[in-house]
């Protein structure tokens, strides 16, 4: 074994932006992607997942050897004596896809500006099965999924809720029974938080936003009675009468702006994504679908690869399980 420290040559990789050809060139390997997954993950040095340690003369690099069936890229740390690689405590944990196939499918899904089908990387990454592919997909959603309730939206916040599902025959477009129902929250100029809900009354819509929101910011609805009580719980709340045409007011008292057209035009290039590529996804999938369209959206300023980076970092701690079906055929 040796001190995490001492890097061998090639395991240091360059902090520039990453782009489609510099994974082609640099990253095609396994140790080489490896590598730059480390220098994301663990910018100063390994941390052990099981204890945390992070002492660097704790943590040992352990030399790789088939015939005693010890992988590359395995670490052990003197605190707690477990091993991990850096996948551990991840949503790429016990995967057997090759890790330079991770890093292109999470530059293509966050680079992408819709969405990214499972066929088309089961196609361009050479994968062996759909189910593969799709599982793959869905981890780096989940991967991509805002987890820190801490972290406010702030400012001038628009919320709305949208149905994400086909007509049902016989219906009119009213009919929203056979729908998933999608509340977003836009904070202006900046982020957006998404949530999938079973049903939309009165008391989720207090429940997101008192969990999303900072009560000094300013919320803008339109004229739905689910946000009339919590919006008293804000420092303002702006409110456009739809029923009306009436989609923008300036006040010219408070000089501020009411408005929901960025969370509707949230909702309509996510529909477009939704229906261009996938045409239809399953009601209890809906949410992963949005994480991945909330995270290229919060980071739309951002380049491609400083928003497939940002993704990478997201996710430490996350684990997605694909549990088999128990439904009889």
């Amino acid at each position: 074994m040796e001190n995490a420290n001492n890097q061998t040559k090639g395991e240091k990789t360059s902090s520039g932006d990453l782009t489609l050809m510099q994974i082609m060139q640099r990253f095609s390997t396994e140790e080489s992607a490896r590598a730059y997954f480390e220098h994301i993950r663990w910018p100063n040095g390994p941390t052990c997942p099981h204890c945390g340690n992070s002492s660097s003369d704790r943590i040992y690099k352990v030399t790789a050897n088939p015939e005693r069936k010890i992988r590359d890229g395995l670490y052990k740390c003197a605190e707690c004596l477990q091993g991990f690689t850096v996948t551990v405590g991840t949503v790429m944990e016990d995967s057997h896809l090759p890790l330079n196939k991770w890093l292109i499918a999470f530059y293509m899904m966050c680079a992408s500006k819709t969405q990214v089908s499972a066929l088309q990387l089961q196609r361009q990454l050479e994968i062996g099965s759909y189910r593969t592919a799709w599982f793959l997909c869905h981890r780096i959603r989940y991967a991509l999924k805002e987890a820190d309730p801490r972290d406010l939206l702030v400012g001038t916040v628009e919320a709305d809720e949208t149905y994400i599902g086909g007509k049902a025959r016989g219906k009119g477009r009213g009919y929203v029974k056979n729908k998933t129902a999608v509340v977003s929250l836009v904070e202006r100029g900046g982020r957006v938080r998404s949530r999938a809900l079973d049903t939309v009354n009165s008391e989720d819509i207090t429940s997101l936003l008192r969990a999303n929101v900072a009560s000094d910011a300013c919320l803008n609805t339109d004229e739905s009675p689910l946000y009339k009580k919590v919006g008293k719980e804000f420092f303002a709340h702006d409110t456009v009468n739809h029923s009306i045409e009436e989609y923008a007011r300036n006040d010219k008292k408070t000089g501020r702006k009411a408005t929901t057209n960025a969370a509707e035009g949230f909702f309509g290039n996510s529909k477009r994504s939704i229906d261009g590529t996938h045409h239809h996804i399953g009601r209890k999938h809906v949410g992963l679908y949005f994480a991945e369209l909330d995270h290229k959206y919060s980071n739309r300023k951002l380049t491609d690869g400083a928003r497939t980076q940002d993704g990478i970092k997201k996710m430490e701690g996350k684990r997605l399980i694909l549990r088999p079906s128990t439904k009889q055929v």
